[in-house]
Order: C-alpha cells, then sequence, then structure tokens
C-alpha cells in the first residue's frame, strides 16, 4: 500500500523477492500538470510494469474495501506513504502484521514530510524505520532502523532518493527477521517525539531574519518542494542553490551588499547568504553571475 516514488523501490523490491506479492493499493488516479489530465501515481505505473494486480479505492475507510481485502488471505501489509490513514479494522487484517517503512528515525519527525524538515532543521543524520501500525499518526512499535548521513550539498530531492533505496532494504530484513522469529518490537518513547508538518506553498518564503546557515539549509530542505523564494520587487524570485559567507552584518535583513562581480551577497541576522542558482518570476533558471548579466540588483536593494 503506497502512493508516492518513495514507495516505489519498496514496492520493487518485493516483486524481486521470494515473498508473494498478492496486491498493490494505491491512491486513484488524479490531474497533474497544466492540462489537469488524469495521471496515475507513480506506484500505480511501476506496479503495472511489473504485472502486479492493482487496487484504487476512494477511500480505505470504506465497507467495501474492509470485505474485499477481508476475503483475501495475507501475512502482511506494507505500508509506504499511502497518504490516507487506514482504519484499525483494516490493519488488523493480515494474519501476522501491519508494517510500515517510514522516512526518520522515530520518534523523531512523525507526520508527513520528515525528509525535509530533517534538512531543515540541519540535522546531521537521519534514517528509516520500519514500525507496527496504530491508530496514531506514526506511533507503532519500532522494528528495524538504519542511518543515514545527511551531507551537505542534500536536498530533500537527493536525500529523499537514498532513503527510498534504504527503506526497501530495511523491509526486506524486516520480513527476514520475521520469519527467523528474531523481530523485537520495541515502544516509542513519545516524550522524545517531533513532529514533520505537511508543507505548503507558502511556506517557501524565505526569513531573511535568520542567520544565513538557517537560511541555506531551508533552502535545500524545500528543494524541489515548495521551493525556496523571496520577492525582488513584485516578482517571486525563486533560490535553488546557495552559500554561506560568515562574517560581520550591519546591514538590514534581506539588503544586497556590495560584492565581488557576478556574486549576489545578501544580508541576515548572522552573515551573507550568496545564491548559485536563481530563477526570476517568468525567466528561466539560471547561475547568478548569469542573472545578474540581464538583471541588476544593486547594493541596498531590499529582498523581502
Amino acid at each position: 500500500m503506497g502512493t508516492p516514488e518513495f514507495a516505489v523501490p519498496t514496492l520493487t523490491a518485493l516483486h524481486r523477492s521470494p515473498h508473494e506479492l498478492q496486491l498493490v493499493v494505491t491512491r486513484p488516479d488524479r490531474p497533474r500538470g497544466r492540462g489537469r489530465r488524469s495521471a496515475p501515481p507513480p506506484v500505480k505505473a511501476a506496479a503495472a510494469e511489473l504485472g502486479c494486480e492493482i487496487l484504487q479505492p476512494e477511500s480505505v475507510k470504506s465497507d467495501a474495501f474492509y470485505e474485499r481485502m477481508s476475503a483475501l488471505r495475507f501475512d502482511f501489509f506494507v505500508i509506504v506513504a499511502f497518504g490516507q490513514i487506514i482504519p484499525e479494522r483494516v490493519l488488523r487484517i493480515p494474519r501476522l502484521a501491519s508494517v510500515n517503512v517510514h522516512a526518520s528515525l522515530l520518534p523523531r519527525y512523525r507526520g508527513p514530510a520528515p525528509i525535509q524538515w530533517a534538512i531543515i532543521n540541519r540535522e546531521p543524520h537521519t534514517g528509516v524505520t520500519t514500525m507496527f501500525m496504530d491508530a496514531g499518526m506514526d506511533t507503532g512499535d519500532i522494528l528495524l532502523q538504519a542511518e543515514e548521513a545527511i551531507r551537505p550539498d542534500d536536498t530533500s530531492e537527493s536525500l529523499h532518493a537514498r532513503l527510498a533505496e534504504r527503506g526497501a532494504r530495511t523491509l526486506l530484513e524486516t520480513l527476514a527477521r520475521f520469519a527467523e522469529g528474531d523481530i523485537r518490537p520495541r515502544k516509542q518513547d513519545d516524550r522524545l517525539a517531533t513532529y514533520a508538518p505537511m508543507l505548503r506553498k507558502a511556506d517557501g518564503l524565505i526569513d531573511w531574519n535568520r542567520p544565513a546557515v538557517d537560511i541555506e539549509a531551508f533552502i535545500r530542505g524545500v528543494n524541489p518542494w515548495p521551493g525556496a523564494f523571496t520577492h525582488f520587487g513584485h516578482r517571486q524570485l525563486k533560490i535553488y542553490r546557495a552559500a554561506v559567507l560568515p562574517g560581520r552584518c550591519d546591514l538590514p535583513p534581506g539588503t544586497v551588499a556590495r560584492g565581488f562581480s557576478g556574486e549576489l551577497r545578501v544580508a541576515t541576522a548572522d552573515g551573507f547568504l550568496l545564491p548559485r542558482e536563481v530563477q526570476l518570476e517568468s525567466c528561466k533558471r539560471l547561475p547568478i553571475d548569469q542573472f545578474l548579466c540581464g538583471c541588476r540588483m544593486p547594493p541596498g536593494t531590499i529582498l523581502s
């Protein structure tokens, strides 16, 4: 049971494993893109290529879905970023367990955006957790965990790719240890829990009142979604990559400072941020030196 790209490596790993993959459950097709044409979720596309049986219920809370699943025989449900709250009566259907793959080291970063928030908060590492599913939000007993270092240049996209693969391997190890009778569930310590809320488009707005190191991490954490942006006059300026220049800063945060040719230097609460790749609204994405050739930002310009 999964929907986005993050779930595809686990689906593929299960299909290639000795286990019998009986059914793939994913969300219904949705309109996407500028043309708003109906498109399948990534898990459906991958499952179709693998020749799997696919089920796309509008709601996993319906009696029809419960009856359909109850009529089949399962040892496990494997849930990876499915996107709907699954009721307890459904989670109890499999003979052995409903197992979830979550992209954090629980109980830290429960919730829908653990990868983004781990980068935004400048964590040195994160990881994946397999756990029993229960009625709470990522609160079930922990089965296995695997740590993954967060690299200095990681975006949520690059870290997402590594954690998706790590999650698939950890899930297969979890099933193997179930078969060997070597699984030892442990309760989560709720006192250590943190939450990773969903990011909205408006959450990409840069707060220049933060230190430069925090803003740089924020830019990587929201890349590609929702994307970091600021305002240059009445137009939106997206920032995809940036560097940090430590040093005393007496200018108001968000003020363009004097710098070298081909460089954009922006004052923050502590140090300067140097955007490396940007995109002005209705224009192409460009390296900063090329951008400045066609768009002047003299010292004293305010970004907000």
